[in-house]
Formats: C-alpha cells, sequence, structure tokens
C-alpha cells in the first residue's frame, strides 16, 4: 500500500468533515431558497393550473415547453397541504 493509497481516504474525509462543519448549511439554504424562488416563479406565470386567477401573458405561455419536466412535481408541491410551522422546523437561524 502506496503513501497515496493510505492518504486518500483520510483526507477525504477531513474534507467531507471541514465541509459538513463550515459550508453545508449555506448550500443546503441556497438550495432551499432556489426552490422558493422557482415556486414563485412558476406561480406567477402559470398559477391559472392549480387555480390562482392570473391571466397568463403571451411570454408566461412561450415558457410552457421549458417548465412541463417540472410541472407535476410544482403542482404537488404548491397544492399540498402544509403546516405553518412547516417551513422553519429545523432551521438553526441565530446559532
Amino acid at each position: 500500500m502506496t503513501l497515496r493509497e493510505w492518504l486518500s481516504p483520510r483526507v477525504r474525509g477531513a474534507r467531507e468533515f471541514f465541509y459538513g462543519m463550515t459550508g453545508y448549511d449555506f448550500a443546503r439554504h441556497a438550495a432551499e431558497m432556489r426552490g422558493d424562488v422557482e415556486t414563485l416563479f412558476m406561480l406567477a406565470t402559470l398559477g391559472d393550473l392549480v387555480g390562482v386567477p392570473i391571466m397568463p401573458p403571451y411570454y408566461s405561455l412561450r415558457l410552457v415547453p421549458y417548465v412541463v419536466p417540472g410541472l407535476a412535481s410544482w403542482k404537488r408541491r404548491v397544492i399540498r397541504e402544509k403546516d405553518f410551522t412547516e417551513k422553519s422546523d429545523f432551521d438553526l437561524h441565530g446559532l
């Protein structure tokens, strides 16, 4: 066993450990924010599909081919019943 083979898993483990200590929370928060903004964008452009009375302009109809792959999951996410505490159950903001 060479030094590189012996050292590689330990370096990777240390890298993952330090990423978990420093960057994981930022990455998860950024992904949540992106999902929230994407949901709002879809609601503003295609809200009439879930019953929100927004008149779709011409440009939102041009976006339909790009949003069709994620349309079913977006509908499930928007229509799903939610609790008012669900958004901040596991957030550690302020710690």
